[in-house]
C-alpha cells in the first residue's frame, strides 16, 4: 500500500522478514530497520528479538505512540546494545489514496454499541492521524449517536493524555474532526455506485488496492490479481472517480495511444542510435502494455456483471425509489 518491493530495492534494502518468523538465520553484517505497531504482541516479539539479536544494529519505528514502560522494557532487554535509535512515525492507518484512509476493521460495533477491541484500534488509528497530519482538531459528533460520542470521547482523551505531541502551531480556523455515524444513513450504501473506483470496489473487491480477477472467464494466468493504485498507475488517478460510460471511451484512447507508440513489427536496428532508442523506449512500453491489458480487463469484467446482473434496471428502480415520493411506478 504505500511503498512496492521493487521501490524498497531501489533504498538498498534487501531482505525482508517478519519478527515472528521462527526460522530467520543470524547476518550480523546487516542492520535492521524494525517498523511495527506498538502492541502488547509486537512489544513482546522485539524484546525477544534483542535478547538473541540476529542483526548487528537495530533503528525500531512505531507507527504510534508507545508507553514509557514498552520503552523501558525494550531498553532492559537490549544488554548487547544494538538498538541504534527509537522513533515513533505516526502511520497506524493505512492510506487507500491521498484523501482516504482505512484501518482495514469489519463490524466494529455489537448492535449500536462499539466492540471494546476495535474502538480502540479506532481510536488509534485516528489519533495517528492527527499526528501525521499535526492537526490539532476541534471535534464534533453526531448527537443522536452514541458510538460517534464514545468515539469522540476516547480521541479527546488521548489528545489530552498527549498534550505535549498534539502541542501544533494554533492556525486562525481550528481543523475540525467531525465524527458521523454511517448507520444514520440506509439508502446511499445500498444503491448501486456507477464511478470506477466504486464500482470496481463494489462487484470485484478491493482489498489494499488488489483485485482479484481469477473467477473471471478465461484470464490469464497474469492476470488473475492486478493492483490498482493512484500512486503508480496514471489512468487510475485520472479515472477513478469518472462515471462508467466515461471511462468506456477514455479506455478506447489509452488502445488508441497505445496503438501508436507500439513498435513497429519491422522496425529495423540498423545503428547503435536506433538500438539505444529501442532500449529507452521499451521500459515505457512495457508498462503501458500492462497498464491496457489490466483496465481492458477490470472494464470488461465490469460490464459483464452489468449486463448479467441487470444493473442499470436495477439502479433506476432505486433511483426512483430513493428520489421519488411515489413508489407505485415500482411496483409491479
Amino acid at each position: 500500500m504505500v511503498y512496492t518491493q521493487s521501490e524498497i530495492l531501489q533504498k538498498e534494502v534487501y531482505l525482508f522478514e517478519r519478527l515472528d518468523s521462527a526460522n530467520r538465520e543470524a547476518m550480523k553484517h546487516l542492520k535492521a530497520i524494525c517498523f511495527l505497531r506498538p502492541t502488547k504482541e509486537n512489544v513482546e516479539c522485539l524484546i525477544q528479538e534483542l535478547r538473541r539479536p540476529k542483526y548487528s544494529i537495530y533503528f525500531i519505528y512505531f507507527s504510534n505512540v508507545i508507553s514509557k514502560s514498552d520503552v523501558k522494557s525494550l531498553a532492559e532487554a537490549d544488554e548487547q546494545e544494538v538498538v541504534a535509535e527509537v522513533q515513533e512515525f505516526y502511520g497506524d492507518y493505512i492510506a487507500v489514496n491521498p484523501h482516504v484512509f482505512s484501518l482495514n476493521l469489519l463490524g466494529c460495533c455489537q448492535g449500536r454499541n462499539w466492540d471494546p477491541a476495535q474502538l480502540s484500534r479506532t481510536t488509534q488509528g485516528l489519533t495517528a492521524l492527527l499526528l501525521s497530519l499535526k492537526k490539532c482538531p476541534m471535534i464534533r459528533y453526531q448527537l443522536s449517536s452514541e458510538a460517534a460520542k464514545r468515539l469522540a470521547e476516547c480521541v479527546k482523551q488521548v489528545i489530552t493524555k498527549e498534550y505535549e505531541l498534539f502541542d501544533f502551531r494554533r492556525t486562525e480556523v481550528p481543523p475540525l474532526l467531525l465524527i458521523l455515524d454511517r448507520s444514520d444513513d440506509a439508502i446511499t450504501p445500498l444503491l448501486n455506485q456507477w464511478t470506477y473506483q466504486a464500482m470496481v470496489h463494489e462487484l470485484l473487491g478491493i482489498n489494499n488496492n488488489r483485485i482479484d480477477l481469477s473467477r473471471v472467464p478465461g484470464i490469464s494466468k497474469d492476470l488473475r490479481e492486478v493492483v490498482l493504485s493512484a500512486e503508480n498507475d496514471e489512468f487510475y488517478a485520472n479515472n477513478m472517480y469518472l462515471n462508467f460510460a466515461e471511462i468506456g471511451s477514455n479506455i478506447k484512447n489509452l488502445m488508441e495511444d497505445f496503438q501508436r507508440r507500439k513498435p513497429k513489427e519491422q522496425q529495423k536496428l540498423e545503428s547503435i542510435a536506433d538500438m539505444k532508442a529501442f532500449v529507452e523506449n521499451y521500459p515505457q512500453f512495457k508498462k503501458m502494455s500492462g497498464t491496457v491489458s489490466k483496465h481492458v480487463t477490470v472494464v470488461g469484467e465490469l460490464s459483464r456483471l452489468v449486463g448479467e446482473r441487470n444493473l442499470l434496471e436495477v439502479s433506476e428502480v432505486e433511483q426512483e425509489l430513493a428520489c421519488q415520493n411515489d413508489h407505485s411506478s415500482a411496483l409491479q
